[in-house]
Formats: C-alpha cells, structure tokens, sequence
C-alpha cells in the first residue's frame, strides 16, 4: 500500500490517534500493595506465598495440587520431564501455537509429531492424532487456542486406548470450561501462563495443576535443580542441614514477589473474564455480517476464557491478501497481530526436517488470520475504535464494496 492509497483509505487521518496493543495487563493499587508488602517481608523468594499462590490456582481449577514456575515455558518443561517423556519418545500436538509447546518436547529429547487442526474450531484434531499414533507415542499436547477448549471427550478416549499421556497446554485458558469441568482439571497435567498479556499476570511466570502425586512431586523436585529436603525421600542421612540432588533439574522457581502479584491478580479473574466474553460478543455481532470475515466458532457445552479474538478472512471476496490488511489497520492505530505462525515453518524446525505441507488446515489458517486487541483495561471507546476500523479496512478491500 503507496502513501496515496493509504491517505484515500484512511481518510488523511487514522481512527485513533493513539496506538491500542492486543493485549495488555490490569494492574491496580491492590496489585502494587501485595507486592510492596512482600518487598518489606522476611522472604522475597522461596517464602510462604508461592505455596499459597498454589493452593489458590489449584481450588480455581479444582485440582490436587499446583506447582508455581518461573514461566510457562518452564512449566511446560518440567511437565515433560514429570511425564516420562525421552528420547525416540514421540509427543503428538498442534503447530498452532507459540513454540514453547513443542519445543518442551524436545528439551527432554522427544519428538514432537504435528497434528492438523480442525479448520472450525482452530484446535488440535481428534481424527488427526487418531492417525498419527504410533508405538513411539508417549504422550499428546493440546493447546486451548484463544481460550476454546479442545474436544476433550474424543482425545481422553484416544488417550485411554493407547495409554497416553495429556498435558494440557491452557496458556490461553485460565477460567474456560469444558461440558461443565474447568480447565485444569482435566488432563494429566495443566499448565497456565501469567505473561501480562494473559488472563492473570505475575510478569512472568506459569503454573501445572495435576491430580496426580507423582506428577506434583517430580514437578516440585524439577524446579528446584533436582534438589529435595524431605527426609522420606533422601537416599542417606548426614545430619538436619542434609539434602540431596536426585535429578538434573532446573532453577525454575517462582518468587514470592510474583506470587503474590498472582494472589491478588486472581481475586479479580471473574472480573476480567466478564470483560473479555463481554467484549468479544460485541465483536462478533459486530461482525457477523460482513461476509468477506470469518468470526470464531464456539463448542456447544464450552465456555471459552477468550485470550484471542481472532478473526479469519474470506480473501477469496478481498481485493488484496492479509499483509495489506494486517498494515491497513495498523495504520488506524489498531494493534492487530498474528497468532500463530505454524511451530515447523519456523527455521529452526525447518532445518532439524520438518516440511511445509505437513498440516494444510495449519497452514492455510494461518494465511488468513488477523488477532484483534482484546483485554479487560480496553474501554468501550477503544472496542469501538476496533470495530470501525475493522470495518473501514474491509469495506475498502472488499470486491463487493458498493
């Protein structure tokens, strides 16, 4: 798009005279005094509010027991680790996601296998992990992409006939509900990001929830280097200083300051989920209309948590590809976005063997999507801000424009 273009489709002046970012944290006085009164606390790590933070994550969830790590990339790790999973272990998951779902899988040395998706739903299809199993299969890694669940009934039964392993990835999922169970307590293991830009934040920082004690204690062993204390579990006993290192693990731990950003973070998830279902509703009556978008489809029984709204367009009835839309709006001051590129066109993952072609369903959403801001600090203003320019851009692209 020329300068000329991009004056006659704006009008000489965007929608905004500001730029709106897709996504964005809360923080409010509460947030900063639950931090400042850990700062003037006896433990700014390794303290009593990471295990609080745990207890609280894991009643939200309904779950046994959670373990605090310093991401969800770490989370996701150690979750790995805990399930067994190396090498010539295969691990079934979906390309449409952040490259920490699949890269977990090789820090441990397994293999991940990428299942297509379903073209309707954007998550991980049954049918195509049906087809991918092998003796080599140790596990299968969803992902709830934008906050959906994925079709849990179909892939526990999978899970079940073959004796798998399900770690769910729910990074966009924290306070989403799947046939009346909440997210986190129904895989073997969880995890939930807390990046800013998700549900709740503790700037960084991830949690697993699992029902499972042996999961919970390799979870606790592996974020702290391998380390334990217990005095059940040491091999020998030297004395009341004595601990062991039992395993090669990590410095994965969450600190008291983050956690009890978590804490009162979490006292006002009911309130951001409101917002975005809220919000996103309005986008898609907005939308519902405009016959050159796709709005997102929805399970029946599953209340999704809506990190994302991501809208897919029909370039087919469009005068231009998705780059030139994607700028378009840009230049409104809408801070649109991308999620995700396919994990395997990335390349590294290009260079260790994996081929274009390998999820065509992937492959094509991913050409056609756009992620529009979506947080519960939005105003009602910047949500109609988003709406109109939305409008504006298509209108502009559309060949049926009148």
């Amino acid at each position: 798009m020329n300068k000329k273009e991009k004056l006659a489709l704006n009008g000489g002046f965007p929608i905004r005279d500001s730029y709106l970012s897709y996504g964005k944290q809360s923080i409010d006085d509460e947030d900063i005094k639950a931090v400042t009164n850990i700062l003037k606390s006896d433990f700014i790590t390794t303290g009593p509010a990471i295990s609080q933070f745990e207890k609280e994550i894991a009643e939200f969830v309904g779950a046994k027991y959670a373990v605090a790590f310093s991401s969800g990339t770490a989370a996701l790790h150690a979750a790995c680790f805990a399930a067994g999973i190396k090498e010539n272990n295969e691990v079934i998951t979906t390309p449409m996601t952040f490259a920490a779902s699949s890269n977990c899988i090789l820090y441990v040395g397994g293999q991940p296998v990428f299942a297509d998706i379903d073209p309707k739903t954007y998550n991980i299809s049954p049918e195509s992990i049906k087809s991918l199993i092998t003796e080599k299969t140790k596990a299968i890694i969803t992902v709830d992409f934008t906050g959906q669940p994925a079709e849990y009934d179909e892939i526990i039964s999978l899970a079940t006939k073959h004796g798998l392993i399900i770690i769910d990835d729910a990074a966009h999922a924290l306070g989403a509900i799947y046939k009346d169970k909440p997210i986190g307590s129904i895989g073997d293991m969880t995890m939930f990001s807390f990046h800013p830009v998700k549900h709740i934040t503790t700037g960084e920082g991830g949690v697993i929830t699992t029902n499972n004690e042996d999961y919970f204690e390799k979870l606790q062993l592996f974020r702290s280097h391998g380390i334990t204390r217990d005095s059940s579990k040491l091999k020998k006993y030297h004395g009341p200083w004595y601990y062991e290192m039992q395993e090669l693990g990590y410095n994965y731990r969450m600190t008291d300051i983050q956690a009890a950003l978590g804490s009162s973070q979490l006292k006002k998830l009911s309130n951001f989920l409101e917002k975005r279902r809220e919000y996103a509703k309005k986008y898609t009556e907005a939308f519902s209309e405009i016959e050159t978008l796709i709005t997102p489809y929805q399970q029946d029984e599953c209340n999704s948590s809506w990190h994302l709204y991501i809208i897919q367009l029909d370039t087919a009835r469009l005068k231009t590809n998705r780059s030139e839309i994607f700028k378009a709006l840009q230049t409104e001051n809408i801070g649109v976005n991308v999620h995700y590129i396919p994990v395997y066109l990335h390349p590294f993952y290009q260079q260790i063997g994996y081929k274009k072609g390998l999820c065509p369903n992937a492959e094509k959403l991913y050409e056609e999507i756009i992620t529009l801001p979506l947080f519960p600090a939005m105003s009602e203003q910047d949500l109609n801000d988003v709406i109109a320019g939305v409008k504006k851009v298509i209108s502009y692209y559309s060949i049926d424009q009148r």
